[in-house]
């Protein structure tokens, strides 16, 4: 029986969750591949740190190019992260030695995505990134190879678990934004800086190597349409409930005649919808073909969610599973034609703090008007206890328009000083 010798960049959480699963499933894998898959080598920058995994018998390398160079080792594994060296130089090295590459690093794809691609068909070592995307969700496989039959139109989902942990605390518990991200931050959900989730741009890099697999075209982050959700509020999340909506941060790549709109930003969808029912740190992505329509829900990060989608990457190479990196030629793969967010249609949820003063709903009103916009509803909301003078909650729930022309609407209401602080605006996903 011939094994599989893996080298193993990065032995952080991820990286210890790969040694201890490939362990712990060593006969399951073995029956499954008829190989055994065993860790030779192994890069990281502190050898005398504690793992809690058995490294004996494991050779280190200081330097994780080099352990991609190493000609002792079958595939090589890349956990480092970050979207430059050392990272992008060992994955790049291990591609021109003719050594599979199997990574986690979505932004490294999302930067790099296609250069990889090419380098990987021209060496004929492949390349495989299941844990790039959704954790624990197979849906990179189920793009390229289970969906394969489909014309798909559509791919969305909840992506990022600290901003779904977020809005879930904040609806279930009534509690403010702030006191939701210090608890994520204390429970280790959320980075201390948490920029990178909170303000949509891990959801881009993970939504770009989607549009890739199911569209064929070029991995492009920068063309995406990003909101985070620093903005919402807990009156945003009840004024949702109480229309029958839940708030989720989503990100949506989808076919329109102009091109693929890509756009991540909190989205109200309907209560009774799948996705709505995700809650916590849980992923979902849900991907409408012209076969079948499915919705795939699972972890999105964590040790065991991201080792086991490097572990089934492994089982694959185990096997000589080939294939393109996108499912399509590197060389087939078109810039994204992109469709322009203002082109936009759909409804709109609109929180207004408003001056309350004659003539201000006239206003609101005459400039929703102008600009062609049909309100669905007109709600006020004014504090139990409010004080004259006092600026009361306008919220408009729009039918489909544009998002060009409602921010041209908002913009002329804040121009006529009826505002007493800036806008609130959500798009909504209907049946």
């Amino acid at each position: 029986m011939s094994e599989l010798k893996v080298g193993l960049a990065g032995l952080g959480t991820v990286g210890a969750g790969v040694v201890r699963m490939l362990e712990r499933q060593k006969k399951a894998l073995i029956a499954r591949t008829g190989r055994e898959i065993k860790v030779v080598a192994v890069a990281a920058r502190d050898r005398a740190k504690d793992r809690g995994i058995d490294l004996s018998g494991v050779r280190w390398h200081d330097d994780p190019v080099a352990l991609a160079r190493d000609p002792d080792i079958d595939v090589f594994v890349e956990l480092m992260g970050g979207d430059g060296d050392p990272a992008k130089a060992a994955v790049i090295a291990a591609l021109e030695a003719g050594k599979p590459v199997v990574t986690a690093n979505k932004a490294l794809l999302a930067r790099c995505g296609a250069d990889l691609a090419a380098r990987s068909e021209a060496s004929g070592a492949a390349l495989r990134f299941e844990a790039a995307v959704a954790g624990g969700i197979p849906i990179v496989k189920a793009l390229r190879e289970a969906l394969a039959g489909n014309h798909i139109t559509r791919v969305s989902g909840i992506l990022n678990g600290t901003c779904n942990y977020i809005l879930t605390r904040m609806a279930d518990e009534k509690l403010s934004f702030d006191a939701c991200l210090a608890e994520a931050q204390r429970l280790g959900y959320a980075e201390a800086d948490p920029t990178f989730d909170i303000d949509g741009f891990d959801s881009a890099h993970k939504l770009s190597i989607l549009t890739s697999l199911a569209f064929g075209t070029k991995v492009d982050a920068d063309s995406i349409y990003v909101e985070g959700i620093r903005s919402l509020t807990l009156a945003d999340l009840e004024a949702a409930d109480d229309l029958g909506y839940k708030v989720k941060l989503l990100g949506v790549a989808v076919r329109t005649e102009e091109g693929i709109e890509q756009r991540v930003h909190p989205t109200m969808v309907p209560k009774h919808w799948p996705i709505a029912q995700v809650s916590g740190v849980i992923n979902a992505v849900a991907v409408d073909g012209d076969a079948v329509a499915v919705t795939l829900v699972g972890p999105g990060a964590g040790g065991d969610a991201t080792a086991s989608a490097v572990v089934g990457d492994l089982a694959d190479l185990a096997t000589s599973a080939g294939g393109y990196a996108f499912g399509a030629p590197a060389a087939d793969l078109v810039p994204a034609e992109r469709a322009p967010m203002q082109h936009h249609e759909g409804g709109y949820y609109i929180r207004l703090s408003a001056v309350n003063k004659p003539g201000t709903a006239a206003i609101i009103a005459g400039r929703m008007a102008d600009e062609g916009i049909s309100l669905e509803s007109i709600v006020q909301r004014r504090p139990a206890r409010s004080r004259d003078g006092e600026p009361a909650t306008v919220i408009l729930i729009t039918y489909a328009t544009t998002e060009e022309a409602v921010r041209r609407a908002v913009a002329a209401i804040d121009a006529e000083g009826v505002l007493a602080s800036v806008p609130q605006v959500i798009r909504i996903e209907k049946d």
